[in-house]
């Protein structure tokens, strides 16, 4: 089997982080296309062995895309097209049609009840995502809640496969060497109580409410991982607060990152609690990565927690409200561990099992085996 993924953009984010960890668990060969941006995960994936060609989409309204995507699917022969975000399950699909591709499938990373990848939903991207959806033979949900979502949509459930983001829970393991090292590089004391956050540094996120929070409480430090449109509005409001030599904002950080910059793993490893302020996800990967760290985690919207028992994630615990609410429930945190010797950690709960990437990328290989079953006999198949 021969597999083309098309991704809007290979920057530094979660889906496109989870396209690379997931190849490395898929058995069969896969090619990557991305429309725009060939960034750092681009670079990781070509170190991994994939091949990976870049379209130089010129924009949303790049109406010639469609002829140049459909002459590159058609060139590679593929029996099935992986698309993934808006703008490539859009195109990709409409492409992998006139390509005569035999089956396709697209993930829906990004759907939240009002916005979709950071963005407003307006009618017209709903009926333009709708209509493109009829054309593919099965749409991926991340969590039961964006499931759920696409089904008041109306794409019939039948369509609908449930196949969670994954973790390799190995590499999040906390690591009390990388936690002194961390700390050192970043020189925050040993003993201070440092908060964390991971993600893209936009205003559903909410990480004003983590930055007063933090500033809030002499003593405490903040590493918040991630980029985006809100970082200089957040600097500045960290320097309005008198916070700023006691908040780090590392930028992007790549999960699998090596070198002088910590990644993602080492900076859990240094962190006391993990916070996630989102007002909206589809599914919360940064909070079950701190999970597997053994991090107790404060968390808002985050259906990975969410749509589970309360038993599989003891350690985390849903926060509601602004910046006195959160600020109080750091301070309970800090009260928890002021007096140990040694950092607080929980064994990794059965949420981390439960979201195993071997585990969903056999999920997946099962839908991709159902929709070349049951795609439609006049269909090209390609050998």
């Amino acid at each position: 089997m021969r597999v083309l993924h098309i991704i809007t953009g290979l920057g530094v984010g979660g889906a496109e982080q989870q396209l690379r960890l997931m190849l490395r668990h898929l058995p069969v060969r896969c090619d990557v296309l991305t429309l725009t941006n060939p960034g750092a995960v681009a670079a990781g994936l070509r170190a991994d062995g994939v091949r990976v060609a870049h379209l130089g989409m010129g924009g949303n309204r790049d109406l010639a895309a469609v002829s140049r995507l459909t002459g590159f699917i058609r060139a590679g022969g593929y029996d099935l097209v992986h698309t993934h975000l808006y703008r490539a399950c859009v195109y990709g699909r409409i492409a992998a049609r006139l390509a005569g591709t035999r089956a396709t499938v697209a993930t829906e990373h990004s759907l939240g009840r009002a916005e979709i990848e950071g963005r407003p939903l307006t009618r017209g991207t709903r009926a333009l995502y709708l209509g493109t959806e009829r054309l593919g033979s099965a749409t991926v949900a991340v969590s039961a809640t964006v499931a759920g979502r696409l089904r008041e949509w109306g794409v019939p459930a039948a369509r609908i496969h449930l196949v969670p983001n994954g973790i390799d829970a190995v590499r999040f393991r906390f690591d009390g060497g990388e936690r002194r090292s961390t700390r050192a590089l970043l020189r925050i004391p040993a003993d201070a109580f440092v908060v964390g956050g991971v993600g893209r540094l936009v205003p559903g996120k909410r990480f004003d409410v983590l930055v007063r929070a933090v500033a809030a409480l002499p003593g405490a430090w903040l590493l918040l991982a991630g980029d985006g449109p809100e970082g200089a509005s957040l600097r500045a409001l960290a320097h309005r607060l008198g916070a700023l030599d006691r908040i780090h904002f590392l930028g992007e950080c790549d999960a699998g990152a090596s070198g002088p910059a910590p990644g993602v793993p080492a900076l859990l490893s240094a962190m006391d609690v993990f916070v996630s302020t989102s007002r909206e996800e589809s599914f919360g990967l940064a909070a079950v990565e701190a999970l597997a760290a053994g991090l107790p985690v404060l968390h808002g919207a985050c259906p990975a927690i969410d749509d589970l028992p309360a038993a599989h994630a003891p350690g985390a615990t849903r926060i509601a409200g602004g910046a006195q609410e959160l600020t109080a429930a750091l301070r309970q945190r800090i009260r928890a561990v002021v007096d140990s010797s040694a950092p607080h950690r929980l064994p990794p709960p059965r949420a981390v099992r439960h979201y195993d990437i071997r585990r969903s990328g056999e999920r997946l290989m099962d839908v991709y085996t159902h929709a070349l079953d049951t795609a439609p006999p006049t269909w090209r198949a390609h050998s």
